[in-house]
């Protein structure tokens, strides 16, 4: 269905590489359409040692105008923040990870959703500021209040837009143009000025009005058809898995528009859909289709080819185990620790054929064993097995913390509440989460002066102007 449908076609979204012993296949293609063609598919897929012995030359680097060291990537990179819930920020919560000044821009009469979601802290009293959904995914930011209402609230905006490296936003569309925030009115005041904008089908294309969330493009996408028990109706993937894959590439396009305009001095307009960035998530199961015809089935936790590959109870309360054996070899190491002697299960296929008898074993030796007990004896022995962990679990997990990727940042209302951090490691740079989410309207006297050079008097008088909402 989504080779035909009109919206993807329009967009260009799949794509035809010729492949080298397959000929002409269509494969999904990027998260969003630009609107200077940097994305194309230069190369199919090279075959297995296709390479083999060859001389690659050397690639002359492009000038690029080189700036001052830095302790962060994006550190002097600024960005206004026009998102909410959850794609757009955050897609600007790993640009402030990565060093920007990132710059939201919120109302008072209409604070970001992601501020009044029913997730407060039984010790808090609940409010805009005490909202674990958005602290946890405002972190690092600032935070400034507009009445995008009135004509001045309009005006101050654009001129944050238009200073700023990057804008990013996931209002419905047509919100931003609304506003006379749209790209086309941003590049007449700035002709370099790079946007990135995040909806439900993208800004172009025959859907482009039409209401989307996150999880609307998991059916779209073929993935909930994929997800579900074998022989079972199609299932709601369990979390709006479009929300963070549009935010990661929006995320990482800006970077790329960032650098390519200091190569170039052009700006760009990224136009990224829930739906695209969700379909090319899921390129095995289109893959499957295209190459085979066959409609991927859902499986559970099983895998069409390994056996065994399945979440088993352990002792304690509701916990689990996930278990995969990649090949024979392990399998023997899995089946000796067990005191498995079985001919039946000494293959791949053979296990495949008698996996519901090979899970009901191994769910009754898991089940006499502490979760981590068994991960721990059998990664001893080269089986992949690590523990199902609740949110608890997580925030008390020794080897996160040992990496500092639980963070418990003094916030101005909350104090020190555990939230995720930052999924990486650098070793030339600093790490770590600079600051906590921000209350609403923090930072606007700080950012409406020191961006744009406004006074306290000029500030005051659009407090009392009722501008600053």
């Amino acid at each position: 269905q989504m080779l035909e449908d009109p919206h993807l076609k329009e967009r260009g979204f799949l794509v035809e590489v010729e492949q080298p012993g397959l000929g002409k296949i269509t494969l999904p293609g990027p998260a969003a359409r630009l609107s200077n063609s940097y994305w194309s598919v230069r190369k199919p897929a090279p075959p297995l040692g296709g390479h083999q012995g060859a001389t690659f030359e050397q690639q002359r680097s492009s000038q690029i105008k080189s700036g001052p060291k830095r302790s962060l990537p994006l550190e002097g990179v600024t960005v206004a923040d026009f998102t909410w819930v959850w794609a757009g920020p955050f897609c600007t919560m790993h640009l402030a990870h990565l060093g920007a000044e990132v710059i939201k821009v919120e109302s008072r009469q209409a604070p970001d959703l992601g501020r009044r979601l029913p997730i407060f802290s039984a010790q808090h009293e609940a409010s805009v500021d005490t909202n674990g959904y958005f602290n946890q995914w405002g972190q690092g930011k600032k935070s400034i209040t507009l009445d995008l209402s009135t004509s001045e609230g309009q005006k101050i905006a654009k001129q944050i837009a238009t200073t700023c490296d990057l804008v990013v936003s996931n209002y419905a569309t047509g919100v931003m143009e609304k506003f006379g925030l749209g790209y086309e009115e941003l590049a007449k005041e700035r002709s370099d000025v790079i946007v990135g904008v995040i909806s439900g089908y993208g800004n172009y294309g025959p859907y482009r009005n039409y209401l989307g969330y996150g999880p609307t493009t998991a059916p779209l996408s073929g993935l909930s058809s994929m997800t579900g028990y074998e022989g079972g109706p199609p299932q709601e993937v369990g979390i709006s898995l479009g929300d963070p894959a549009a935010g990661i590439a929006t995320a990482y396009l800006l970077i790329a528009a960032l650098i390519a305009r200091r190569r170039t001095g052009e700006g760009q307009f990224i136009d990224t859909s829930l739906w695209e960035a969700t379909a090319s998530s899921t390129a095995e199961g289109w893959t499957q289709k295209i190459l085979t015809g066959n409609q991927p089935e859902p499986c559970g936790n099983r895998d069409p080819i390994m056996a065994p590959h399945n979440l088993y109870r352990c002792k304690g309360d509701d916990d689990w185990v996930a278990i995969t054996c990649a090949n024979d070899e392990e399998w023997r190491d899995l089946a000796d620790l067990l005191g498995i002697n079985d001919d039946k299960f000494s293959t791949q296929q053979s296990r495949k054929a008698f996996e519901d008898e090979l899970d009901v074993l191994i769910g009754d030796w898991t089940l006499t064993k502490d979760q981590w007990e068994v991960t721990r004896l059998l990664q001893g022995h080269g089986i992949a097995a690590i523990p199902s962990l609740d949110a608890h679990s997580l925030e008390t997990d020794p080897h996160l913390n040992d990496r500092d990727f639980i963070e418990r940042l003094e916030h101005p209302v909350v104090g020190k509440m555990a939230h995720t951090g930052i999924p990486w490691l650098a070793s030339n740079s600093l790490n770590g989460v600079r600051t906590p989410a921000p209350t609403l309207g923090q930072h606007t006297d700080e950012v409406l002066s020191s961006l744009l050079g406004l006074d306290k008097d000029d500030i005051e008088a659009l407090r009392e102007g009722g501008i600053l909402g």
